[in-house]
Parts: C-alpha cells; sequence; structure tokens
C-alpha cells in the first residue's frame, strides 16, 4: 500500500465540482521517512556546502559571489515560470539602460528585492523570522507592477486556484480549498520551527519546499516564493553562511523531472523520490557554484594584475575596478555617482580600465558610451 499523502476535499468553483487535494501535515508518516535511504546522498550534499562556503575566501569580497548568485537564482527561478529575460537584460537594467523586455526584466528584479528584504528580515534582530508574514511580504514585492497587480500581492488567495488546465475540471491539480490554506500554512510553520527536529536539515527543506507547493497558498508566483523558500532556509539553518547556491538552474535543467516527482508526492505518496532528487541537485547546485567561485576568483586575479601592472592606473581606476564585479555594465555617469568624484575623474578611471582591456565600450557611439566587463560577464553567463 503507497503512503497516504493527503486526502480530497470537494469543494465548488467556477460552476462545477473538483476534487482538491489537501496534504497532511509533516512530516511523513505511516510509514515515515527511512533516513537510511538518504544518509549518503545527505552527506555528500552537506559536504558540497561545507566546500562552497570555504571557498568564499577565494575572493576579497563575498558579496561579489553573492551578487552573481542571487542574480543566477533570481533569473532561473522566474525563467522556470516563462520568463524570458536574460542576464544581460538584468545588467544592462541595473546599469540604466533600455531593455526591451521591460516586464520580464521586472519580475527578475522583483525576485532580487523579495529575496533581499527576506534576508535583511532574517539578520535583523528585530525582523521578521521564517513564517507566513514574511513569506506574504515578500510575495507582495515579487508581485509589485502590472502582471502582478491583479494577483492579490502580498494575500493568502481567498479563492481556488489550480495548475494545468484551462479551467479547475481539466487541471492536472487543484490545490486545497482556501479556506483550508491558513490552517495548512500553520502546520507548515510549526514544522519549520520544531524545537526538536528528527530529520537532517537539507531533508526538511525538501518537505518544506514540496508542502509549500503542494499548498499554493498565492493566485500567482507560489513557484518563485517557494524556491525563495529554500534559498533562505538553507541560510537560516547555517547550512550556507551566504547565499552562494542557485538550486533553481539544477530544477529548471531537469524541469520534467521537478514537477513529476512533486505530483509522486500526490499521487503515490512517494516522498522518497523527491527527497532523493532534491539532495542530488543541492549537490550539484553546489559543485557547480564551486566551479564558478574557481572561475571568478581566476578571472578578477588575472585581472588585477593587469590593473596594477601598468602605470596608466590611478586610485580611481584601482577603486572601480573592485567595484566591477557588482557593476560589471556601466556608463561614465554610473561611474561618477559610484566613485562620488568629477566626470572627467571618471572617464579617467574607465579609460585606464578600458586601455588595459578590462573594460570593452560596446554601443560604438561617441555619446552615452557603455563599457562591460566581459570577461567576468561570459563567466556568469556561462
Amino acid at each position: 500500500m503507497p503512503r497516504i499523502t493527503g486526502s480530497y476535499s470537494t469543494t465548488r468553483t467556477h460552476d462545477e465540482c473538483v476534487r482538491a487535494f489537501v496534504p497532511l501535515a509533516l512530516p511523513p508518516s505511516d510509514p515515515e521517512l527511512d533516513l537510511t535511504c538518504y544518509e549518503h546522498q545527505n552527506r555528500r550534499a552537506e559536504l558540497a556546502l561545507a566546500r562552497l562556503s570555504g571557498m568564499s575566501g577565494l575572493v576579497a569580497s563575498t558579496e561579489w559571489l553573492i551578487y552573481s548568485a542571487i542574480r543566477k537564482e533570481a533569473l532561473l527561478t522566474s525563467q522556470l515560470e516563462g520568463t524570458q529575460a536574460t542576464l544581460t537584460d538584468v545588467f544592462d537594467e541595473e546599469a540604466g539602460l533600455t531593455v526591451a523586455n521591460a516586464e520580464d526584466v521586472e519580475e527578475v528584479t522583483n525576485y532580487l528585492q523579495a529575496f533581499r528584504f527576506a534576508r535583511e528580515q532574517l539578520h535583523s534582530p528585530d525582523g521578521l523570522p521564517i513564517s507566513v508574514r514574511l513569506l506574504t511580504e515578500a510575495h507582495r514585492i515579487l508581485l509589485d507592477g502590472a502582471r502582478g497587480a491583479s494577483k492579490q500581492p502580498g494575500a493568502i488567495r481567498t479563492t481556488q486556484n489550480w495548475i494545468g488546465g484551462t479551467r479547475p475540471g481539466n487541471a492536472a491539480f487543484v490545490p486545497p480549498p482556501a479556506e483550508q490554506v491558513r490552517g495548512l500554512l500553520g502546520d507548515l510553520e510549526k514544522f519549520i520551527h520544531t524545537d526538536a527536529p528528527t530529520l537532517p536539515p537539507l531533508v526538511r527543506i525538501a518537505l518544506v519546499h514540496a508542502q509549500f507547493e503542494t499548498i499554493h497558498p498565492f493566485l500567482d508566483g507560489n513557484g518563485r516564493i517557494g524556491r525563495l523558500l529554500i534559498a533562505i532556509l538553507l541560510e537560516a539553518w547555517q547550512l550556507l553562511a551566504a547565499p552562494l547556491i542557485y538550486v533553481s538552474g539544477y530544477l529548471k535543467a531537469h524541469q520534467n523531472d521537478y514537477y513529476r516527482r512533486l505530483t509522486a508526492i500526490r499521487t503515490d505518496g512517494d516522498w522518497e523520490s523527491w527527497v532523493s532528487f532534491f539532495l542530488v541537485g543541492v549537490e550539484a547546485s553546489a559543485e557547480e557554484a564551486q566551479r564558478s567561485i574557481v572561475a571568478i576568483a581566476a578571472q578578477i586575479a588575472t585581472d588585477r594584475k593587469l590593473v596594477l601592472g601598468t602605470g596608466a592606473s590611478t586610485l580611481q581606476a584601482l577603486r572601480l575596478f573592485e567595484m566591477l564585479p557588482t557593476m560589471p555594465k556601466l556608463t561614465i555617469d554610473l561611474a561618477q555617482r559610484a566613485l562620488q568624484v568629477s566626470p572627467p575623474t571618471a572617464r579617467g578611471a574607465v579609460n585606464a580600465l578600458e586601455a588595459v582591456g578590462v573594460l570593452r565600450e560596446i554601443s560604438g557611439r561617441a555619446r552615452g558610451q557603455i563599457f562591460a566587463y566581459e570577461a567576468y560577464l561570459d563567466l556568469l553567463r556561462g
């Protein structure tokens, strides 16, 4: 007999009766998860995260690594929902340049702001803990703008939603009825804050993410908030000292498996396959992040030698170079504001970095020129 992970509640919505799935509270039971099944995978994933944390010392500023990692996560988690923005679009928007697909880019930048808000709350003595309120506030930020205005940003849904299909009656999955959502979220919050957890942190994160996706508490943005929850739990439960991993890359690369294994929890009671998939994904994502850090550290070290090795470099050129990993596309105006110097001094700093090949002018214009740290951008795109 397969494990039962929930029950069905018949509810009337959109002039038809549908069977909405109501999950049982965590952790899985009857039978409980057999931890021996995950001991090896969990240890490998935890070690990969530990190695990743240790490698942050390869660069002068952890903020450089956080900058690239959270932008990759923001982009990839948004692409899982169909957003067509690219990293180039994101960097263009941050440099104050015009982007063609502004609404897609807005979705990515909204995720960045929601994630920044969640981290600030967690690191503030007076901030919100990981809770329903924290997630609803992050959701409000995520859906800020034209596309999200009609999707009740920051509000737990009060109507029935569904996944797949054109209506609830032919949907691939119908989440719990609206009147049960708050109670289910309350149970999930209790599980997150269990005083004496019996499951390893990564296994608990896998369970929390799947349960959140099953509850589907918002009219829109559930996938992105659910994956944001993964990121903040990794940090809150001290598996990572900083958000250096982008798990959404693995989930996007294995998108069909991702959704299939979440579905199997509800249909077959198969928590085991999902947890195994998640642990493998965390390990793979941590290893990819390690490779990225090594490449970024090597590139920056090489380019710093170029900058230091020329007599044309000034103090402002060196200062600007140290800013490039968090400002890889820039204009003279942007450089001036970042350095807080005069326009001629800013232009001199940019020209010095262009002269040694660190920056390249990419607009082809005489006025309003745009410069890019292309070697670094190529690493991030890769």
